[in-house]
């Protein structure tokens, strides 16, 4: 089983700044990718960014130049670093990652969400 934390939500004014990061816990071997998903009020769950153990990444286009996904393997985090924020950007944030078990099984797993709210 995989334990994910995010932390770093707020409310910040358009234009501004958050780094979002995500503690990964739990028995696990590996985690062969960690990537962040937002959900605003009536709207899906969106791919926002996402960052394999190989460091390659990927971006939604409404986040490309603002945002920069990194991971630490060594303490096992995820970070999101979102700047010029705007009020499109308000939604839930939550981390998410695939992990390779002890056992060899392949899951997916989810944390419980940081609320990022962006006033305009």
């Amino acid at each position: 089983q995989v334990q994910l934390v995010e932390s770093g939500g707020g409310l910040v004014q358009a234009g501004g700044s958050l780094r979002l990061s995500c503690a990964a816990s739990g028995n696990f071997f590996s985690l062969y990718r960690m990537g962040w998903y937002r959900q605003a009020p009536g709207s899906q769950r969106e791919l926002v960014a996402s960052i394999t153990d190989g460091t390659s990444t990927n971006y939604a286009d409404s986040v490309k130049g603002r945002f920069t996904i990194s991971r630490d393997n060594a303490k096992k985090m995820a970070y999101l670093q979102m700047n010029s924020l705007n009020p499109e950007d308000t939604a839930v944030y939550y981390c998410n990652a695939g992990a390779t078990l002890q056992t060899g099984v392949h899951s997916d797993y989810w944390g419980q969400g940081t609320q990022v709210t962006v006033s305009s």
